[in-house]
């Protein structure tokens, strides 16, 4: 009861809402909305937080609401920035594209003043820059001073000279979605990030047929007309071909180049027109529930 007086009496010395903001969900000005709670920073930006968990967890789909999102969370953290859990809430769900992402990024950025000791931080928006921008140089400056921090794991540093060497992106990867899922606040974020690692492994396997696509090409004059090509075509160049990961088989699309049956797609971490529907696609069929670590 207290808290909805409050909110009601902070609504009432807001400026009006014009008509379209309200149509979108209006959302007050921090600095504003800081100078009507009459103190209770803390306790408004709760209302908040709810309103961002609930777009998170509610029945419809939150792909699409990072931006919705991103003007929540923003607040909250600016009405109360030593809450912990939200900042990273925003690299979780902030995926839509790339200004998605940027703008989780500048929150992430934010905790760091007031959880300066909270590896978590500082990891997570090594994995936006990393996974999503293909930023690897901007990805090991902000996880390197993440090494001595309290309770950081071990593998840290190792992390930080593959990403400084450019030369193991699925390793790299992997690495991080591991850590991920191991923290994985619910499982529909684990689903998520298993769901990476499983494209990891099929890309693994794809790229030793990319290589023996190479060489058939050189030997043969020729384009495959089936991946089965690879082992029947004299001389073979594979005794036999990889296991598609998913009991499924090789193809090739229309472009010729070597997939999954099952997955049809080729392993794209990077925001672009593709991956984007990409994530949004996995994170759909792999909802189950949600929570942090």
């Amino acid at each position: 009861m207290a808290m909805a007086c409050l909110i009601g009496v902070a609504h009432a010395q807001l400026p009006p809402e014009p008509r379209h903001a309200r149509q979108e969900g209006f959302l007050p000005d921090p600095a504003a909305a800081r100078l009507a709670s009459f103190g209770f920073d803390a306790l408004l930006a709760d209302f908040y937080w709810l309103q961002a968990v609930q777009i998170a967890g509610g029945s419809g789909s939150p792909v699409g609401q990072s931006h919705r999102l991103g003007a929540l969370l923003d607040l909250v953290t600016q009405l109360d920035p030593w809450v912990d859990h939200p900042y990273r809430f925003a690299a979780l769900w902030m995926t839509d594209d790339e200004a998605a992402v940027r703008k989780a990024n500048a929150l992430l950025h934010r905790s760091f003043e007031y959880h300066p000791d909270d590896w978590r931080n500082r990891f997570y928006l090594a994995f936006n820059h990393y996974y999503y921008l293909g930023e690897d140089a901007e990805a090991a400056a902000v996880l390197e001073p993440a090494i001595d921090l309290p309770r950081a794991p071990r593998y840290l540093g190792r992390l930080v000279a593959r990403l400084r060497s450019q030369e193991e992106g699925l390793e790299t990867s992997a690495a991080f979605l591991q850590e991920l899922v191991r923290r994985a606040p619910d499982e529909y974020a684990k689903a998520g990030y298993l769901r990476a690692l499983d494209e990891i492994e099929t890309e693994r396997r794809a790229r030793i047929l990319d290589r023996a696509q190479q060489v058939f090409r050189e030997r043969q004059g020729r384009e495959l007309a089936r991946v089965e090509e690879l082992v029947t075509v004299p001389p073979a160049v594979l005794r036999r071909l990889p296991p598609e990961p998913h009991g499924s088989v090789w193809e090739l699309d229309g472009q010729g180049t070597i997939v999954s049956a099952e997955l049809r797609y080729r392993y794209r971490p990077k925001i672009d027109g593709t991956s984007r529907g990409l994530i949004q696609q996995f994170r759909e069929k792999s909802q189950t529930g949600r929570g942090d670590s």
